[in-house]
């Protein structure tokens, strides 16, 4: 294949069904997550602290040890402990008998767009570092697989800089209000738009491909389309909670067991075709540079400051998901 070569011991038809099975577990496991609050607690609080001990001194020999793993990891997972905090954290002032709800914190909710801004950064450098330090061949990279640097990765790095500069109306962050078919109270972010998440997920993907080419198949691929796939259907506006969930599992998951995706028999890696290279790259660059470009129009058509205000308010999308908050929820910007 043009972009991805699967193992000698195996069929094209079982690489995809394993690929089926490790999306519908993660689609799976982020429902679960979402919709139990102890769930939740003991998958994002517990188990990491249980893994960490066991990383670190019975699988010291096998599990990634190098800064972008271990810092994928456990910026993930941070991410998901402040989400499970503005989603489930309320109470009654007992000085004034006031309700609170940490959803409410404006200082709170500055949270989720500086882990999600951080999580990008972090990939953002590595592009950057597989493009100094690999550009002459194919070399072995912190010892698991081989990466080739090139202009994909700086076309790449800027295309994660120009996601950042697009995340907008953090300020309207809510919660999602119960219902008889979904109690997750999901935390929802009106603001950010179908249109920011593909650009996300291009450009993810092509950093995946880029610096991480022997787990883009399913750490790239499947990873990326199931939160995805979550946020447009029963989990809607929920996004970057979804990203954070699933992320985290697969990372706690790629930390215990790296042999799955380096050298089991399903483990898939990249051709590592110059060509495909450039093109995943290019386009990742070209529809985050569109997403400015629409931002831009918008901010400037609608007065409003994208850092400061929600900015789609008037597109259908922004209003289907504001819809959904719990009005107590919601702050006014």
């Amino acid at each position: 294949m043009f972009t991805f070569n699967y193992g000698s011991g195996a069929t094209v038809l079982s690489v995809w069904l394993v690929w089926i099975l490790v999306f519908a577990l993660l689609f799976a496991l982020n429902e679960f997550t979402r919709r139990s609050t102890v769930g939740g607690f003991v998958c994002f609080i517990v188990m990491p602290v249980v893994l960490s001990v066991l990383w670190f001194t019975v699988l010291s020999d096998t599990t990634y040890t190098d800064w972008f793993h271990l810092a994928k990891v456990y910026s993930a997972t941070a991410g998901c402990i402040g989400f499970w905090c503005i989603r489930n954290l309320h109470g009654t002032n007992k000085k004034t008998g006031k309700e609170w709800r940490l959803a409410n914190n404006r200082i709170a909710l500055c949270f989720p767009p500086l882990i999600l801004a951080i999580n990008i950064l972090e990939a953002v450098v590595r592009d950057i570092e597989i493009g100094l330090q690999y550009s002459k061949g194919g070399i072995l990279a912190d010892g698991s697989m081989y990466v080739l640097g090139g202009p994909w990765n700086f076309m790449n790095a800027a295309a994660g800089i120009l996601n950042i500069i697009t995340i907008t109306g953090w300020v309207g962050i809510c919660i999602r209000k119960k219902t008889k078919s979904d109690s997750s109270r999901d935390m929802l972010w009106p603001d950010m738009m179908w249109f920011w998440i593909i650009a996300y997920d291009l450009w993810n993907f092509a950093y995946t491909y880029n610096c991480l080419p022997g787990h883009a198949w399913y750490c790239g691929f499947a990873l990326l389309l199931a939160p995805t796939v979550c946020a447009f259907t029963l989990g809607k506006g929920a996004w970057l909670q979804h990203r954070a969930h699933t992320l985290a599992l697969w990372c706690m998951f790629a930390q215990t067991v790296p042999a799955f995706i380096d050298k089991g028999r399903f483990a898939v890696s990249s051709t590592y075709n110059k060509g495909a290279l450039f093109i995943w790259s290019f386009a990742a660059l070209a529809v985050n540079i569109a997403v400015v470009i629409f931002m831009i129009y918008r901010a400037s058509k609608t007065k409003r400051n994208p850092y400061k205000q929600e900015l789609y308010v008037d597109m259908k999308k922004f209003k289907e998901v504001k819809a959904l908050a719990d009005p107590s929820t919601i702050n006014q910007a």
